[in-house]
């Protein structure tokens, strides 16, 4: 009996899913400066190590007739929020990357294809994104800034590359303000999200009052409730069948 009983418990242990993130944080992108732009991001934080999956589209395409570079960050430190047009201080009718940063703060993580995720390959073109659509799907450790604005509420994606044309006057002939040998348009906000908080590690023990759990079904909780149930269950059967021949024995 107990052998049946054990091997069930296991068998329902062994339907639990893989381990989940710690936290996990998601942003639908907003546009600015007239982008036609579009993206999502997710990420899912384990320790200390971060799983991106950013998806971009509808961004320019070309730039000075090769696939346009689009650099991307974290950012965090400020008010957790994308500007709004109160940002442009010049009045050329974009809001630059340095007139967003009261909103969202300065680099913490580069969103890289590959290599340096530091603020220090934030204009690294040759890791920004391609093209008119991309996917970023990488995995890398978090440094201690980022980890702090992703919990404080204030970390905020934000891809820069507008298409010049679109632009006023103005911005068309105005310079970058992070780096004077491009165009204001290459380095400007494009799109912009807050990263917010999504699925939650239970703390061990259960739940603390006030803390809502998610919803859903916890197949991994079942799975490890059912095979309790069943070796409670088991043991009171054998108890009652050991009582019973006790008492036919008497």
């Amino acid at each position: 009996m107990a052998v049946s009983t054990f091997a069930l418990a296991a068998l329902a242990l062994s339907g639990s899913p893989a381990m989940a993130a710690d936290q996990s944080y998601q942003s639908t992108l907003g546009q600015l400066n007239g982008s036609a732009g579009a993206g999502t991001i997710t990420v899912d934080v384990t320790g200390n190590q971060a799983h991106v999956v950013l998806k971009v589209s509808g961004m320019p395409a070309t730039f000075m007739d090769a696939p346009y570079p689009h650099v991307q960050h974290i950012h965090g430190g400020k008010q957790g929020t994308c500007p709004d047009p109160s940002a442009d201080k010049d009045g050329d009718q974009v809001i630059s990357t340095t007139e967003g940063d009261p909103f969202y703060g300065p680099i913490v993580t580069t969103l890289s294809t590959s290599g340096d995720t530091s603020p220090a390959a934030g204009l690294d073109l040759k890791v920004g994104g391609q093209g008119a659509a991309y996917t970023v799907d990488r995995t890398f450790e978090l440094n201690p800034e980022t980890q702090a604005a992703l919990k404080a509420g204030t970390a905020v994606v934000v891809v820069h590359g507008l298409d010049p044309a679109t632009l006023s006057a103005a911005g068309q002939a105005a310079k970058s303000d992070l780096a004077p040998t491009l165009p204001l348009a290459a380095t400007s906000p494009a799109l912009c999200g807050t990263l917010q908080a999504g699925q939650m590690k239970m703390p061990a023990g259960g739940a603390d009052t006030g803390v809502t759990a998610e919803s859903g079904t916890d197949t991994g909780a079942l799975a490890i409730g059912g095979g309790l149930a069943l070796i409670a269950l088991a043991g009171g059967a054998y108890v009652i069948r050991r009582r019973r021949s006790s008492e036919s024995a008497a």
